[in-house]
């Protein structure tokens, strides 16, 4: 992107659903260059807000098959006319490079299809950076015209909580277990779920995956009825990915859990909390991005945490003393 960006082409180009042209502007989203992201900011707003396409969060421990389950689940949206858009956030990518980037590769069929488009997250910066680009990554898809956008984790962890700020629903993907296994899914990943989908119910594993499926259904019933709930909801269900078992079933209650939302107002509310949330969070980014950038106060901090190392100075102080400056220059 060494030439200078034409933003009305650029923005033409993805509301034709062109795959290149979404690909170039997630590419200039996630660009850490300042004149970068004053043309992303301006992409977006050329784009607008005005298509929405279901968000679905998804995500899965280590070896439940995610990869597998989307390309199947993804193939069978596609089969029905709709276009898929999968994007993946990975917490880890900032130290490892990104189990992420495999993803593609493992998805040859879906990344093949003309109706689908998959990307990874950027592999730089931290977690909250990662979600802020991926959240507009999200927008740069609807605004594409994609029907569904799948948001996958890597993990069950820090990013699910993330990830539920940019989804009108979550999806969590587990394989058949029991005992300590059953155990080991915290109780806050399964209050933000909507579905729970046990992976792998083919074979020998399809007892144990009706066990387990089992299992959960009751452990649903046990947690608080939610507002944004039906009657019904949240629940567990069977899936292969492999057997393409179950996949339709899963589809058909996420889209009666969607329209119930939309119905209800409950879509709605919870989209303006979520742009409440990214509001203060680009506030907070932005505040932090220019203490970093200001000469004196990349000293102040440099010192105070050379300070907070050597023991001479609590944290809380230290931060306080760093701030202090801003502060005042707030209140003049």
């Amino acid at each position: 992107m060494g030439q200078r960006i034409d933003i009305t082409q650029l923005a033409s180009g993805v509301r034709g659903g062109d795959r290149r042209a979404l690909a170039r502007a997630i590419t200039l989203i996630e660009s850490g260059r300042s004149d970068h992201r004053t043309d992303a900011l301006a992409l977006l707003d050329a784009l607008g807000t005005d298509r929405q396409a279901l968000r679905i969060g998804l995500s899965g421990t280590p070896g439940v098959g995610k990869s597998t389950f989307i390309e199947s689940f993804g193939l069978m949206l596609t089969g029905q006319g709709k276009r898929v858009a999968v994007l993946a956030v990975d917490p880890s990518s900032a130290r490892s490079g990104g189990s992420i980037l495999g993803d593609k590769t493992r998805m040859e069929r879906l990344a093949r299809d003309p109706k689908a488009f998959i990307r990874p997250s950027p592999s730089q910066t931290q977690l909250g950076g990662v979600a802020r680009r991926s959240r507009e990554a999200v927008a740069l898809c609807e605004a594409a015209g994609f029907d569904i956008v799948l948001i996958e984790t890597v993990g069950v962890g820090q990013s699910e909580t993330v990830v539920a700020q940019m989804s009108d629903l979550f999806v969590l993907l587990l394989a058949p277990a029991g005992g300590d296994e059953l155990q080991g899914v915290k109780r806050g990943i399964m209050e933000m779920a909507d579905l729970i989908l046990i992976n792998k119910a083919d074979g020998d594993l399809k007892a144990q995956a009706t066990r387990t499926c089992a299992d959960y259904a009751g452990a649903l019933r046990l947690l608080r009825k939610r507002p944004q709930d039906p009657t019904g909801f949240p629940q567990a269900m069977l899936v292969s990915a492999i057997a393409h078992a179950g996949l339709e079933a899963a589809w058909a209650a996420m889209e009666q859990l969607a329209e119930w939302r939309k119905d209800n107002g409950i879509w709605d509310e919870s989209r303006a909390a979520q742009a409440s949330y990214w509001f203060a969070e680009e506030v907070r980014q932005g505040v932090l991005a220019l203490l970093q950038t200001d000469p004196a106060a990349t000293a102040r901090m440099a010192q105070a945490q050379q300070d907070v190392l050597a023991g001479r100075i609590s944290p809380t102080a230290a931060a306080g003393s760093v701030l202090a400056p801003l502060q005042k220059r707030l209140t003049d």
